[in-house]
């Protein structure tokens, strides 16, 4: 069979292949469109047991044409589609058997072609630009992605599943709810936007897995709080509600070490500990959970635990070579991170944490608000925004719930805009 399928009679043969694993890789009219707001020219699927893949085309002006649902209905056969970013994937095609293959620490950096440079230094504002591109060249580039990748299909640790079933897919939900902007306000401080929505991008593959947030420029993760920016952000119901998790990492760190406050506030219980009014206990606390314990206070109980916690991972990190972290079962391999120390493997660890823990509970959140008029719209760290409709306001009462099972303090912001000053 020709590599090139763009009728339904080479569909027809496709399908009946027998088939039952293959790498997919969806080719977009525009690499650099939001996946939301883009379409699919042509679909790559190379199956596992295949010596070459195969090119279905649906909009590619050297081809004739396949419609996506034909496409759609072959895919949906095969047990098993690897991928290189499920996330992205799933915005072209919520199939069940996606799975993705390129993971965490790094994060996969398609190969090109020198006419795809060409083409997009050349025309680089064309939304359509892959359309007129060789066929041929697209073939060769998810040929060799395949090529780079192949050695990760069959892995399924801890950490695999847990990106799988919930990383990918709570993070492709919110980036497809988009956030509804005042388009002259987010234009005179961004970029030019068609429509009133906008949408952000979730970069999964870092070294912490914590996740980065930018696209087109923007930088979601880090909205200036200060001049005026926030503004052109606007709810699509009546309100914005902003949940955010007080002393988030000092709470954290007092569940991976077994350890219990007096008081709810626990910056409050520091200050005590300290001996110091609560903003400098606070200035205390983070200087000793990012940069080491001080030396007059390793004697306090919580410390006393961090600090054994520290050397206890560290001398299991040298010994074995690796260190497995709770929740996800994201492994941090020594021989993989360079200039590591007891306090920064820590501290890697407890963004780890961190984030796994907020993947449940957006998890829980997005259940919550399946099928309603309220949106999650956006997720930085420690911090939920919602759009909310007057209608479902008792959901709040029933996330502010999921905060609580997690034994997570939370203060709530109300507003007509991202703007809460």
């Amino acid at each position: 069979m020709y590599w090139l399928i763009e009728d339904l009679e080479q569909l027809k043969v496709f399908y009946n292949s027998g088939y039952k694993e293959a790498f997919v890789e969806v080719i977009p009219f525009n690499n650099f469109e939001h996946p939301t707001q883009n379409n699919v020219s042509a679909v790559y699927v190379r199956p596992i047991e295949a010596s070459k893949g195969f090119m279905l085309c649906s909009n590619h002006s050297e081809t004739l044409g396949i419609e996506l649902r034909h496409i759609k209905e072959v895919l949906k056969k095969f047990d098993k589609l690897y991928c290189r970013d499920k996330k992205e994937l799933l915005h072209y095609f919520p199939l069940k058997s996606l799975w993705d293959i390129s993971l965490p620490p790094n994060t996969y950096i398609r190969p090109t072609t020198q006419t795809h440079d060409i083409f997009y230094n050349k025309h680089k504002d064309n939304r359509e630009i892959n359309v007129i591109i060789p066929i041929v060249k697209h073939y060769e580039i998810c040929e060799r992605t395949y090529d780079d990748l192949q050695v990760n299909i069959g892995k399924n640790t801890n950490y695999d599943t847990f990106f799988n079933s919930k990383t990918s897919l709570v993070f492709n939900a919110i980036e497809r709810n988009g956030i509804r902007v005042h388009k002259p306000t987010f234009e005179g401080y961004f970029h030019p936007i068609d429509g009133e929505f906008t949408y952000s991008q979730y970069n999964l593959k870092t070294l912490t897995t914590r996740p980065s947030n930018r696209f087109n420029g923007v930088n979601y993760a880090a909205l200036n709080k200060e001049d005026g920016s926030r503004k052109s952000f606007i709810p699509r119901n009546e309100k914005f509600i902003e949940i955010d998790i007080t002393a988030y990492h000092p709470t954290i760190s007092s569940h991976m070490v077994n350890f219990e406050f007096s008081d709810s506030d626990i910056h409050s219980s520091f200050a005590t500990m300290y001996g110091v009014d609560r903003e400098k206990a606070k200035e205390l606390t983070f200087k000793q959970l990012y940069g080491g314990v001080f030396k007059q206070y390793r004697e306090l109980p919580f410390f006393r635990r961090i600090q054994s916690y520290i050397d206890n991972t560290w001398q299991t990190f040298q010994k074995t070579g690796e260190i497995e972290t709770e929740i996800s079962g994201y492994k941090y391999y020594r021989d993989s991170l360079e200039n590591m120390n007891p306090q920064k493997l820590f501290n890697y660890i407890l963004q780890n944490y961190e984030t796994s823990q907020n993947i449940l509970i957006l998890w829980d959140i997005l259940s919550i608000l399946r099928g309603k008029k309220s949106k999650l719209v956006l997720y930085t760290y420690d911090s939920f925004l919602i759009d909310l409709s007057d209608e479902e306001k008792d959901l709040v009462k029933d996330v502010q719930k999921i905060f609580e099972n997690y034994k997570l303090n939370t203060k709530i912001k109300y507003g007509s805009s991202y703007d809460f000053r």
